[in-house]
């Protein structure tokens, strides 16, 4: 495994590894496993939880990570992706990047010599994904997620996942928001009824803001609240990628309620992060 671009890329045995130094690194954050390694961290959109929990990742395992903002760099504009790509790997040990376009981060791996991490584009989220399912097992839940919502790049990467570790993955949406290769059920209280997990994302992604309106009208109906968690079975959890638009996708009563696991699951991106790091830059694996 040179890169984490997609799901796609991480193997069943990848998977089993990256959960195993997970929970060795969540229950004793100060190993040290790269010292002395630096990556390069490029940040197209806003970011709160991937940019926090890579930067301090490095710090807790001995390495530094260099933050770049869009406006620094300027890829894609004033200098293109390639050459970026070519440039950095003369640096750094790793590059992430947070991009609007898939391609982006396909071409800045195409021409990289060191691991390249896609820490989010409009196409998938892996890094979140994997955290989520951690958080999943950890809680000892699998067997079916109910992911409420828009057929996004969070529900894209937790469908491949899902489906890798042997866990059901639904999508409860309208007709035109749905997701290739998923199953998909359009009445959210009929989806939830035997749902171990009950995952929500915002309903207009960064990038669809202009959308927002039209979204709202067309996902009502589809909010996480108290009615629709109390009709899922006893012991159900819920979960969302955050943050979180309170009020629209999920109520405050749902999000901060005791079946919430939604800030333990922004607490695993750490952890989890940590060990994708080790995994792409280090020897220990």
């Amino acid at each position: 495994m040179k890169n984490i671009i997609s799901v796609d890329d991480i193997s069943e045995k990848e998977i089993d590894n990256i959960y195993s130094l997970s929970a060795s690194l969540k229950k004793d954050p100060s190993q040290k496993l790269l010292p002395g390694k630096t990556v390069a961290m490029i940040f197209e959109k806003p970011s709160n939880r991937t940019r926090v929990s890579f930067e301090v990742g490095m710090y807790q395992l001995g390495g530094h990570a260099v933050s770049l903002s869009a406006g620094t760099v300027q890829v894609g504009v004033r200098e293109s992706y390639a050459d970026v790509a070519r440039t950095l790997s003369r640096y750094v040990d790793g590059i992430i990047l947070r991009t609007f376009e898939h391609k982006n981060v396909e071409e800045l791996a195409k021409y990289a010599s060191v691991p390249v991490i896609n820490a989010l584009s409009d196409f998938e989220h892996p890094c979140q994904a994997l955290a989520d399912v951690f958080t999943m097992k950890e809680k000892g839940l699998g067997a079916k997620i109910v992911f409420v919502g828009d057929g996004n790049n969070v529900a894209r990467s937790l469908n491949k996942l899902c489906k890798k570790v042997g866990m059901e993955f639904v999508l409860s949406c309208p007709k035109g928001y749905e997701l290739e290769d998923c199953k998909v059920e359009r009445d959210p209280f009929k989806a939830v009824k035997d749902a171990d997990v009950i995952y929500t994302d915002v309903w207009a992604s960064m990038g669809q803001e202009k959308e927002g309106k039209k979204r709202e009208k067309a996902f009502k109906g589809y909010q996480v609240n108290g009615k629709l968690v109390s009709s899922a079975k006893k012991g159900s959890l819920v979960m969302h990628c955050l943050p979180a638009h309170r009020g629209l996708e999920i109520t405050g009563e749902a999000l901060d309620g005791k079946s919430s696991i939604v800030f333990d699951q922004a607490e695993n991106r750490l952890h989890v992060q940590k060990a994708v790091l080790v995994k792409l830059l280090g020897e220990l694996l």
